[in-house]
């Protein structure tokens, strides 16, 4: 094989693997100040249910590092409420985790009369992985599994001890 068709197969490949990509796989934690300056750290993703629904997962730690992380679930307004309390049940290989639905306690959301989001203390889960696996969510009476692939987890896991320091390693 000639050296010029080597290196346009080998170019053929590289484009062809940045294209196949997952495009979730790249981080999307990120850090701002809210309205009072309180730095928050979060990771937003939009994940589908096996009903295909989609839902917004955000997973953020509001202060310094070290504080707990919470899990808000968002629906589309509208088109589901959601009660409260209601626990979320984590699965995870043979493992599961009940998280305690902490909604009411944020008072933005508990005048929203929506009920299109819920909160969920997510720091006892995170403190008992040891590995990013693969989880599925369930959250009685709105869907029976929502799947959280490992880059998501990771993101998750990072957020107890994220720093601006860190996300540039």
């Amino acid at each position: 094989m000639s050296a010029t068709l080597r290196r346009g197969l080998a170019l053929l490949l590289l484009v062809a693997g940045l294209l196949c990509w997952p495009a979730g796989a790249i981080a999307q934690v990120h850090a701002h100040a809210d309205e009072n300056g309180q730095p928050i750290v979060r990771s937003l993703e939009s994940l589908r249910d096996l009903d295909y629904q989609s839902w917004q997962a955000v997973a953020y730690r509001s202060g310094p590092p070290g504080g707990a992380v919470t899990l808000r679930i968002v629906g589309y307004p509208g088109k589901v409420r959601l009660d409260h309390p209601t626990a979320l049940v984590v699965y995870g290989g043979r493992r599961r985790w009940a998280l305690d639905d902490i909604t009411t306690a944020n008072p933005k959301l508990a005048v929203d009369g929506r009920d299109a989001a819920a909160e969920f203390n997510l720091s006892p889960l995170l403190s008992d992985l040891h590995k990013n696996r693969p989880l599925r969510l369930e959250l009685p009476g709105v869907f029976v599994e929502l799947p959280v692939p490992p880059y998501v987890v990771g993101e998750w896991r990072s957020l107890p001890s994220w720093t601006e320091a860190s996300a540039s390693r």
